[in-house]
């Protein structure tokens, strides 16, 4: 089983695959972008894309990949990632469901003020990559490919993954740290994650 969680820069959604994480057993946290990081070193900068999910390979391999873990891994893959684009989502997403694998889609949705103001505690203001991508991202994952929506402007990391956890019927393991140990947690998965666009 793949959970999908999609949205804008700054949704959350890196910090709610790594909450899901630690609340489903057996669970792993699958990164496309590491293969789109690889393809931008191995690519000549006068023919690189400016964004990787434009090149075929990205999507062929990411869509590989998940195929192959979901046939031998037992535990539930977690996908952060972006997809705005209607074909690329079903080259991936639409492609692992028609031959039968189980993937859960959500979307992050929030408010552009919330999403800057999530922007601005990775230190990115509102002339970054992120934050420019910010209309793009929201008026397409708008459309109705892109649900099941959640509004976060109101919620919690831990309210967005028990939401989502509800809506795929899947039961968390009860949350035992302290407000301490939530807080590093989570300082640890943003320093982790900080991308240099």
């Amino acid at each position: 089983m793949i959970i999908w969680i999609n949205g804008a820069f700054g949704s959350g959604k890196t910090q709610t695959a790594f909450e899901l994480h630690r609340r489903l057993n057996p669970s792993y946290v699958y990164d496309p972008e590491k293969m789109g990081f690889a393809l931008r070193s191995m690519v000549p900068q006068e023919i690189a894309k400016d964004d990787f999910q434009s090149y075929p390979l990205w999507r062929a391999f990411n869509y590989s990949l998940l195929a192959s873990l979901t046939d031998t891994y037992r535990g539930i893959i977690i996908v952060p990632m972006t997809i705005v684009h209607p074909e690329y989502f079903n080259e991936i997403i639409g492609r692992l469901r028609q031959e039968g694998r189980i993937v859960h889609h959500f979307t992050l949705m929030a408010s552009k003020e919330t999403l800057l103001k999530r922007l601005r505690t990775r230190a990115e203001g509102k002339n970054s990559w992120a934050a420019k991508q910010i209309d793009r991202c929201v008026e397409g994952l708008s459309s109705p490919i892109f649900e099941d929506h959640i509004q976060t402007d109101h919620l919690s990391i831990q309210d967005v993954a028990e939401n989502i956890a509800a809506r795929a019927e899947l039961p968390l393991d009860p949350d035992m740290r302290g407000s301490l140990r939530r807080f590093t947690d989570r300082l640890m998965v943003k320093l982790n994650h900080i991308r240099i666009k």
